[in-house]
C-alpha cells in the first residue's frame, strides 16, 4: 500500500486477504520448525499494523461517502494513529 498511489477499496481489500494468507503461512511455518517464535511474532506484528492500516483506511472512506465527502481523501496514517494498535 505504500506506492503513493490510493487503492481503491477492492485493492484494499485484495491486500487485506494477502496479509491473512501471511499469517496462516507464518504460523504453519512456526509449526513445522522452518522459522522461529521470535521471528514469527515479529513478522506477525508487522502484518497485524497492516491490516489495521487497512481496516482503517475502508473505515475512512466509508465515513466520507455516508458524509457525502470525497472518498480518495482517506489516508492510510502511521500505527500509531489507528485505533485498535494496542502494541
Amino acid at each position: 500500500m505504500g506506492n503513493g498511489r490510493k487503492p481503491t477499496d477492492s485493492e484494499t481489500l485484495a491486500y487485506i486477504r494477502s496479509l491473512v494468507d501471511e499469517e496462516k503461512t507464518l504460523r504453519s511455518q512456526l509449526q513445522h520448525g522452518e522459522i522461529s517464535t521470535s521471528e514469527e511474532q515479529d513478522r506477525l506484528r508487522r502484518v497485524e499494523v497492516e491490516l489495521d492500516q487497512c481496516w482503517d483506511l475502508l473505515r475512512q472512506r466509508r465515513a466520507l461517502r455516508e458524509t457525502g465527502g470525497d472518498p480518495r481523501e482517506a489516508q492510510v496514517r502511521p500505527p500509531d494513529e489507528v485505533e485498535g494498535y494496542l502494541n
